[in-house]
Protein backbone atom coordinates (compact mmCIF):
# COMPACT_ATOMS: atom_id res chain seq x y z
CA UNK A 1 0.00 0.00 0.00
CA UNK A 2 0.77 3.63 -0.75
CA UNK A 3 0.76 4.25 2.96
CA UNK A 4 3.23 1.97 3.95
CA UNK A 5 5.78 3.70 1.57
CA UNK A 6 5.87 6.84 3.19
CA UNK A 7 7.35 8.27 6.78
CA UNK A 8 7.31 11.55 8.34
CA UNK A 9 11.37 12.95 8.86
CA UNK A 10 12.10 15.78 11.56
CA UNK A 11 13.37 18.91 9.58
CA UNK A 12 16.36 20.48 10.81
CA UNK A 13 14.87 23.27 11.67
CA UNK A 14 10.97 25.15 11.92
CA UNK A 15 10.92 28.33 9.95
CA UNK A 16 9.45 30.97 12.04
CA UNK A 17 7.70 32.68 8.70
CA UNK A 18 6.16 29.10 8.12
CA UNK A 19 5.00 29.54 12.02
CA UNK A 20 2.68 32.80 11.31
CA UNK A 21 1.99 31.92 7.55
CA UNK A 22 0.56 28.51 8.96
CA UNK A 23 -3.11 30.07 9.97
CA UNK A 24 -3.45 32.11 6.79
CA UNK A 25 -2.95 28.76 4.90
CA UNK A 26 -5.12 26.82 6.71
CA UNK A 27 -7.70 29.49 6.56
CA UNK A 28 -7.22 29.74 3.00
CA UNK A 29 -7.78 25.63 2.42
CA UNK A 30 -10.75 26.26 4.68
CA UNK A 31 -12.48 28.53 2.24
CA UNK A 32 -11.33 26.83 -0.77
CA UNK A 33 -12.90 23.31 0.99
CA UNK A 34 -15.87 25.26 2.06
CA UNK A 35 -16.96 26.13 -1.52
CA UNK A 36 -16.23 22.55 -2.52
CA UNK A 37 -19.11 21.73 0.36
CA UNK A 38 -21.27 24.06 -1.01
CA UNK A 39 -20.91 23.22 -4.39
CA UNK A 40 -21.78 19.81 -3.73
CA UNK A 41 -24.76 20.73 -2.07
CA UNK A 42 -26.21 22.51 -5.09
CA UNK A 43 -25.59 26.17 -3.78
CA UNK A 44 -23.63 28.80 -5.62
CA UNK A 45 -20.01 28.39 -3.85
CA UNK A 46 -19.36 32.20 -4.14
CA UNK A 47 -22.46 33.52 -3.17
CA UNK A 48 -22.12 31.11 0.13
CA UNK A 49 -18.83 31.91 1.33
CA UNK A 50 -20.53 35.40 0.79
CA UNK A 51 -23.12 34.46 2.92
CA UNK A 52 -21.27 32.82 5.43
CA UNK A 53 -18.48 35.10 6.03
CA UNK A 54 -19.60 38.60 4.91
CA UNK A 55 -22.89 38.88 5.42
CA UNK A 56 -23.40 38.75 8.85
CA UNK A 57 -21.02 41.63 9.26
CA UNK A 58 -22.91 44.16 6.84
CA UNK A 59 -24.39 46.55 9.49
CA UNK A 60 -23.98 47.56 12.88
CA UNK A 61 -26.02 44.95 14.87
CA UNK A 62 -24.09 42.22 12.84
CA UNK A 63 -20.93 43.94 14.62
CA UNK A 64 -22.44 44.16 17.80
CA UNK A 65 -23.29 40.49 17.75
CA UNK A 66 -20.02 39.40 16.33
CA UNK A 67 -18.81 41.27 19.79
CA UNK A 68 -21.03 39.34 21.74
CA UNK A 69 -19.70 36.05 20.62
CA UNK A 70 -16.41 37.06 20.73
CA UNK A 71 -16.42 38.09 24.47
CA UNK A 72 -16.81 34.16 25.77
CA UNK A 73 -14.62 32.78 23.42
CA UNK A 74 -11.87 35.60 24.31
CA UNK A 75 -12.44 34.83 27.71
CA UNK A 76 -11.81 30.87 27.49
CA UNK A 77 -9.54 31.19 25.29
CA UNK A 78 -6.56 33.52 27.63
CA UNK A 79 -7.10 30.98 30.33
CA UNK A 80 -6.53 27.98 28.27
CA UNK A 81 -3.47 29.93 26.64
CA UNK A 82 -2.04 29.85 30.56
CA UNK A 83 -2.62 26.01 30.31
CA UNK A 84 -1.05 25.45 27.15
CA UNK A 85 2.12 27.39 27.56
CA UNK A 86 2.63 24.63 30.74
CA UNK A 87 2.19 22.10 28.47
CA UNK A 88 -1.23 21.51 30.73
CA UNK A 89 -3.75 20.25 28.22
CA UNK A 90 -7.07 21.48 29.93
CA UNK A 91 -9.56 20.56 27.45
CA UNK A 92 -12.22 21.35 30.31
CA UNK A 93 -13.07 25.26 29.63
CA UNK A 94 -16.92 23.81 28.37
CA UNK A 95 -17.16 22.53 31.21
CA UNK A 96 -15.85 25.20 33.71
CA UNK A 97 -18.21 27.43 31.80
CA UNK A 98 -21.03 25.52 31.90
CA UNK A 99 -20.36 25.27 35.87
CA UNK A 100 -19.76 29.07 35.99
CA UNK A 101 -23.47 29.71 34.01
CA UNK A 102 -25.24 27.32 36.27
CA UNK A 103 -23.55 28.56 39.75
CA UNK A 104 -23.85 32.23 38.94
CA UNK A 105 -27.67 31.48 37.20
CA UNK A 106 -28.56 29.83 40.72
CA UNK A 107 -27.52 32.68 42.99
CA UNK A 108 -29.33 35.60 40.59
CA UNK A 109 -32.10 33.11 40.90
CA UNK A 110 -32.14 33.22 44.74
CA UNK A 111 -32.00 36.43 44.79
CA UNK A 112 -34.79 37.12 42.13
CA UNK A 113 -36.25 39.28 44.27
CA UNK A 114 -33.24 41.22 45.91
CA UNK A 115 -33.02 44.71 44.43
CA UNK A 116 -29.17 46.35 44.93
CA UNK A 117 -26.50 47.13 42.64
CA UNK A 118 -24.45 44.36 44.97
CA UNK A 119 -26.60 41.62 43.38
CA UNK A 120 -24.80 41.86 39.93
CA UNK A 121 -20.93 41.45 41.16
CA UNK A 122 -22.34 38.88 43.64
CA UNK A 123 -24.04 37.09 40.86
CA UNK A 124 -20.31 36.85 38.44
CA UNK A 125 -17.80 36.54 41.15
CA UNK A 126 -19.79 33.12 42.22
CA UNK A 127 -19.94 32.10 39.20
CA UNK A 128 -16.20 32.73 38.33
CA UNK A 129 -15.42 30.72 41.54
CA UNK A 130 -17.76 27.96 40.40
CA UNK A 131 -15.53 27.45 37.28
CA UNK A 132 -12.65 27.83 39.86
CA UNK A 133 -14.07 24.95 41.67
CA UNK A 134 -14.28 22.77 38.55
CA UNK A 135 -10.58 23.29 37.73
CA UNK A 136 -9.57 22.90 40.92
CA UNK A 137 -10.86 19.11 40.86
CA UNK A 138 -8.39 18.59 37.60
CA UNK A 139 -6.24 20.08 39.69
CA UNK A 140 -6.28 17.67 42.21
CA UNK A 141 -6.04 14.63 40.47
CA UNK A 142 -3.14 15.42 38.50
CA UNK A 143 -0.93 17.42 41.20
CA UNK A 144 -1.99 14.20 43.92
CA UNK A 145 -3.17 11.15 42.19
CA UNK A 146 -1.23 11.78 38.05
CA UNK A 147 -4.43 11.64 36.84
CA UNK A 148 -4.41 12.77 32.86
CA UNK A 149 -5.91 16.01 32.99
CA UNK A 150 -6.85 15.28 29.31
CA UNK A 151 -8.97 12.77 30.19
CA UNK A 152 -10.43 13.79 33.59
CA UNK A 153 -11.01 17.31 32.30
CA UNK A 154 -13.43 16.08 29.15
CA UNK A 155 -15.04 13.67 31.68
CA UNK A 156 -15.84 16.79 33.93
CA UNK A 157 -17.36 18.31 30.77
CA UNK A 158 -20.05 15.67 30.44
CA UNK A 159 -20.79 15.84 34.50
CA UNK A 160 -21.06 19.67 34.38
CA UNK A 161 -23.23 19.17 31.08
CA UNK A 162 -25.76 16.70 33.04
CA UNK A 163 -25.79 19.09 36.23
CA UNK A 164 -27.29 21.44 34.09
CA UNK A 165 -29.76 19.69 32.54
CA UNK A 166 -30.60 18.34 35.85
CA UNK A 167 -30.74 22.05 36.84
CA UNK A 168 -32.76 23.15 33.97
CA UNK A 169 -35.75 19.95 34.26
CA UNK A 170 -35.79 19.99 38.08
CA UNK A 171 -35.49 22.11 40.92
CA UNK A 172 -34.17 25.72 38.65
CA UNK A 173 -37.12 24.88 36.46
CA UNK A 174 -39.18 27.93 35.78
CA UNK A 175 -42.97 26.96 37.19
CA UNK A 176 -44.83 29.22 34.98
CA UNK A 177 -42.69 28.35 32.04
CA UNK A 178 -45.27 26.10 30.41
CA UNK A 179 -42.57 23.01 31.17
CA UNK A 180 -39.83 24.22 29.28
CA UNK A 181 -36.72 23.15 30.52
CA UNK A 182 -35.42 26.82 31.66
CA UNK A 183 -35.55 28.96 34.58
CA UNK A 184 -37.60 32.07 34.99
CA UNK A 185 -36.08 35.20 33.58
CA UNK A 186 -33.15 36.89 35.42
CA UNK A 187 -34.02 40.79 37.38
CA UNK A 188 -32.21 43.57 35.70
CA UNK A 189 -30.23 43.73 38.95
CA UNK A 190 -28.63 40.26 37.92
CA UNK A 191 -28.01 41.18 34.16
CA UNK A 192 -25.37 42.62 32.50
CA UNK A 193 -25.83 46.19 31.30
CA UNK A 194 -25.72 46.55 27.57
CA UNK A 195 -22.99 48.92 25.27
CA UNK A 196 -25.18 50.37 22.93
CA UNK A 197 -29.73 50.55 23.00
CA UNK A 198 -31.43 48.06 21.58
CA UNK A 199 -28.39 46.00 20.75
CA UNK A 200 -27.81 42.56 22.71
CA UNK A 201 -23.52 43.42 23.47
CA UNK A 202 -23.31 43.94 26.90
CA UNK A 203 -20.18 44.66 28.69
CA UNK A 204 -18.40 41.32 28.86
CA UNK A 205 -16.61 42.45 25.84
CA UNK A 206 -14.76 44.77 28.17
CA UNK A 207 -13.70 41.92 30.88
CA UNK A 208 -12.79 39.97 27.87
CA UNK A 209 -10.11 42.75 26.44
CA UNK A 210 -9.31 43.63 29.99
CA UNK A 211 -8.35 39.59 30.60
CA UNK A 212 -6.06 39.68 27.20
CA UNK A 213 -4.23 42.51 28.55
CA UNK A 214 -3.43 41.18 32.20
CA UNK A 215 -2.54 37.52 30.85
CA UNK A 216 -0.32 39.23 28.36
CA UNK A 217 1.43 41.40 31.38
CA UNK A 218 1.79 38.44 33.05
CA UNK A 219 3.05 36.19 30.39
CA UNK A 220 5.44 38.71 29.36
CA UNK A 221 6.18 40.96 32.40
CA UNK A 222 6.00 39.13 35.58
CA UNK A 223 8.21 36.55 37.11
CA UNK A 224 5.25 33.99 37.16
CA UNK A 225 5.13 33.79 33.42
CA UNK A 226 8.67 33.40 32.63
CA UNK A 227 7.90 30.14 34.75
CA UNK A 228 5.29 28.81 32.99
CA UNK A 229 6.94 29.44 30.04
CA UNK A 230 9.81 27.20 31.16
CA UNK A 231 7.63 24.70 32.46
CA UNK A 232 6.46 24.13 28.82
CA UNK A 233 9.16 24.04 27.33
CA UNK A 234 11.34 21.86 29.64
CA UNK A 235 9.80 20.16 32.90
CA UNK A 236 13.16 19.34 33.50
CA UNK A 237 14.98 22.66 33.21
CA UNK A 238 11.87 24.01 35.45
CA UNK A 239 12.66 21.73 38.20
CA UNK A 240 16.59 22.21 38.29
CA UNK A 241 15.57 25.62 38.50
CA UNK A 242 13.92 25.63 41.70
CA UNK A 243 10.26 26.31 40.11
CA UNK A 244 7.13 24.66 42.08
CA UNK A 245 5.45 22.26 39.21
CA UNK A 246 2.96 21.66 41.18
CA UNK A 247 2.27 24.90 42.03
CA UNK A 248 2.05 26.41 39.05
CA UNK A 249 -0.38 23.57 37.54
CA UNK A 250 -2.53 24.96 40.41
CA UNK A 251 -2.09 28.14 39.17
CA UNK A 252 -2.85 27.44 35.51
CA UNK A 253 -5.79 25.51 36.25
CA UNK A 254 -7.17 27.84 38.18
CA UNK A 255 -7.04 30.41 36.58
CA UNK A 256 -8.76 28.75 33.71
CA UNK A 257 -11.43 27.77 35.50
CA UNK A 258 -11.81 31.33 37.05
CA UNK A 259 -12.12 32.71 33.12
CA UNK A 260 -14.27 30.18 31.53
CA UNK A 261 -16.72 30.70 34.58
CA UNK A 262 -16.79 34.36 34.14
CA UNK A 263 -17.07 34.01 30.85
CA UNK A 264 -20.09 31.20 31.25
CA UNK A 265 -22.03 33.68 34.25
CA UNK A 266 -21.48 36.37 31.60
CA UNK A 267 -22.94 34.30 29.14
CA UNK A 268 -25.97 33.30 31.32
CA UNK A 269 -26.35 37.07 32.49
CA UNK A 270 -26.17 38.89 29.13
CA UNK A 271 -27.46 37.57 26.06
CA UNK A 272 -29.05 34.35 27.19
CA UNK A 273 -30.96 35.87 30.18
CA UNK A 274 -31.74 33.11 32.18
CA UNK A 275 -30.58 29.36 32.54
CA UNK A 276 -31.37 26.74 29.51
CA UNK A 277 -29.88 23.85 28.51
CA UNK A 278 -28.03 25.82 25.61
CA UNK A 279 -26.17 28.34 27.58
CA UNK A 280 -23.21 27.25 25.96
CA UNK A 281 -22.72 26.74 22.09
CA UNK A 282 -19.94 25.00 22.75
CA UNK A 283 -17.23 28.04 23.31
CA UNK A 284 -14.71 25.84 25.59
CA UNK A 285 -14.27 24.10 22.71
CA UNK A 286 -14.35 26.09 20.11
CA UNK A 287 -11.64 28.16 22.30
CA UNK A 288 -8.97 25.54 21.78
CA UNK A 289 -8.94 26.38 18.15
CA UNK A 290 -8.90 30.08 19.09
CA UNK A 291 -5.57 29.80 20.99
CA UNK A 292 -3.81 27.64 18.35
CA UNK A 293 -4.99 29.93 15.98
CA UNK A 294 -4.00 32.57 17.40
CA UNK A 295 -0.50 31.24 17.82
CA UNK A 296 -0.88 32.39 22.04
CA UNK A 297 -0.20 35.97 21.11
CA UNK A 298 -3.09 38.25 22.98
CA UNK A 299 -3.59 40.01 19.28
CA UNK A 300 -3.84 36.86 17.57
CA UNK A 301 -6.19 35.42 20.04
CA UNK A 302 -8.24 38.74 19.75
CA UNK A 303 -8.39 37.78 15.93
CA UNK A 304 -9.09 34.53 15.60
CA UNK A 305 -11.71 34.36 18.25
CA UNK A 306 -13.29 37.13 16.19
CA UNK A 307 -13.17 34.30 13.36
CA UNK A 308 -14.76 31.98 15.32
CA UNK A 309 -17.27 34.02 16.38
CA UNK A 310 -18.33 34.73 12.79
CA UNK A 311 -18.18 30.79 11.68
CA UNK A 312 -21.22 30.65 14.48
CA UNK A 313 -23.20 34.01 12.85
CA UNK A 314 -22.53 32.34 9.14
CA UNK A 315 -24.28 29.08 10.32
CA UNK A 316 -26.81 31.20 11.38
CA UNK A 317 -27.05 33.25 8.41
CA UNK A 318 -26.64 29.93 6.06
CA UNK A 319 -29.48 28.41 8.29
CA UNK A 320 -31.74 31.27 7.25
CA UNK A 321 -31.20 32.47 3.90
CA UNK A 322 -29.87 29.41 2.30
CA UNK A 323 -32.14 26.29 4.10
CA UNK A 324 -28.35 24.67 5.15
CA UNK A 325 -28.20 22.99 8.72
CA UNK A 326 -26.86 25.29 11.44
CA UNK A 327 -24.51 22.46 12.56
CA UNK A 328 -22.15 24.21 9.33
CA UNK A 329 -20.53 25.94 11.76
CA UNK A 330 -19.07 23.04 13.21
CA UNK A 331 -17.98 21.51 10.33
CA UNK A 332 -16.06 24.62 9.09
CA UNK A 333 -14.71 25.08 12.64
CA UNK A 334 -13.51 21.50 12.15
CA UNK A 335 -11.86 21.56 8.71
CA UNK A 336 -10.41 24.39 9.88
CA UNK A 337 -8.74 22.75 13.03
CA UNK A 338 -7.39 20.13 10.71
CA UNK A 339 -5.95 22.17 8.31
CA UNK A 340 -4.31 24.35 11.07
CA UNK A 341 -2.78 20.57 12.19
CA UNK A 342 -2.04 19.34 9.37
CA UNK A 343 -0.22 23.19 8.60
CA UNK A 344 1.51 22.46 12.28
CA UNK A 345 2.69 19.13 11.71
CA UNK A 346 4.47 19.75 8.24
CA UNK A 347 6.42 22.86 9.46
CA UNK A 348 8.31 20.31 11.64
CA UNK A 349 8.13 17.65 9.28
CA UNK A 350 8.42 16.57 5.69
CA UNK A 351 7.06 13.59 4.07
CA UNK A 352 9.67 11.18 2.44
CA UNK A 353 9.13 8.33 0.67
CA UNK A 354 11.06 4.75 2.40
CA UNK A 355 13.27 2.73 1.06
CA UNK A 356 12.44 -0.41 -0.45
CA UNK A 357 12.85 -3.11 1.67
CA UNK A 358 14.62 -6.60 0.20
CA UNK A 359 12.49 -9.49 1.21
CA UNK A 360 15.04 -11.45 4.04
CA UNK A 361 14.09 -14.72 2.82
CA UNK A 362 14.73 -14.13 -0.27
CA UNK A 363 18.12 -12.71 0.07
CA UNK A 364 19.25 -15.93 2.61
CA UNK A 365 18.30 -18.12 -0.63
CA UNK A 366 20.55 -16.61 -2.53
CA UNK A 367 23.74 -16.24 0.01
CA UNK A 368 22.91 -20.17 0.71
CA UNK A 369 22.59 -20.80 -2.93
CA UNK A 370 26.25 -19.16 -3.77
CA UNK A 371 27.64 -20.81 -0.53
Amino acid sequence: MIFNQIALEKRPSDSKTMAYLSPVLAIVLTLISGGLLFASLGQDPIHALYTFFVAPLSDLYGWTELGTKVAPLLLCAMGLTLCFKAKIWNIGAEGQFILGGLGGGYIALELLEVEGMWVLPAVLIFGALCGVAWAALAALLKTRFGANEILTTIMLNYIALNWLLYGVHGPLKDPEGFNFPESAMLSEFATLPVVFDDYRLNISIYFALFAAAVIWALMSKTMVGFQISVMGEDKAAARFAGFKENRLTWFVLLMCGGLAGLAGVSEVTGPVGQLTPYISSGYGYAAIIVVFLGRMHPVGIVMASMLLALTYMGGEMAQMDLSLPKSLTGLFQGMLLFYLLTCDLLISYRIIRKAPQKNHSQSAQKLNAQA
